[in-house]
């Protein structure tokens, strides 16, 4: 009987459309002994592993149920010396605010050979709507934030971010929103171009357009909510 050798492969399966995966992630499912997935990964990617591959979601509702970042590598560490492949499914780019470097640091502390196979982000989905990240003369760079740090706070790169051209970007930003307006208001910002955008890749897509200072009003009048990206700069109306 061969030895098992322990490999995790970290993956980003995409904004949600099942579609939009790399080649070299579909394979990397397709011989998986175990995939360990995320809340955020389209279940149609499950279909792609072999049927005796072991699934076992460990996903992580915003603001709601979890599974403990703990028990995810205890999870690594068991199924990887256990089975083999492990597949490591998180939604969008496992290296943008999704801790998949934690987990692969983890995996080599413990000995198991790892790998990074890079997903799009639901940034780059904003294309969808008519939104380039950056456009010659409106947009000279991105500035990609996160609207809630460890301790629960707004980041205060947002007000560095403001003060140039880029175009803003802010991740897990929902519950921040009336902060991220007062911010803007603040700074005589207000009338800066916001967009909201919730599952853009999927036909259940929704999204909203309008002036940072309304944002509170944008999101409850047309119903948004996590997860979704709001998106500040003049990129936004460029598609109206």
């Amino acid at each position: 009987m061969s030895k098992i050798h322990p490999v995790l492969y970290v993956i980003g399966a995409g904004p949600g459309d099942p579609e939009l995966i790399t080649v070299k992630a579909q394979k990397a499912l397709q011989k998986a002994d175990a995939i360990l997935y995320d809340n955020l990964a389209s279940k149609e990617l499950l279909n792609i592993a072999s049927e005796s591959c072991e699934k076992i979601y460990v996903g992580k509702k915003p603001y709601g149920e979890y599974t403990p970042q703990e028990e995810i590598l205890t999870l690594i560490k068991t199924k990887a010396f256990e089975k083999g492949n492990v597949v490591r499914l998180k939604g969008g780019d496992p290296f943008i605010f999704g801790r998949g470097f934690e987990e692969i640091l983890y995996a080599r502390e413990q000995g198991i050979e790892t790998h990074f196979i890079p997903g799009i982000s639901s940034m780059q989905a904003l294309g969808f709507e008519d939104i380039p990240l950056t456009h010659r003369s409106v947009s000279e760079s991105i500035w990609v934030v996160t609207g809630t740090k460890k301790d629960g706070a707004l980041s205060d790169d947002l007000k560095l971010a403001m003060q140039s051209k880029a175009t803003v970007i802010i991740y897990m930003g929902m519950k921040k929103a009336v902060q991220i307006a007062e911010t803007y208001i603040a700074e005589g910002r207000g009338d800066t171009a916001v967009a909201v955008v919730q599952n853009a890749s999927l036909p259940h897509k929704k999204s909203v357009k309008g002036a940072v200072k309304d944002l509170v009003k944008l999101i409850e009048d047309n119903q948004l909510t996590h997860p979704a990206l709001i998106v500040i700069g003049k990129v936004v109306a460029l598609g109206l």
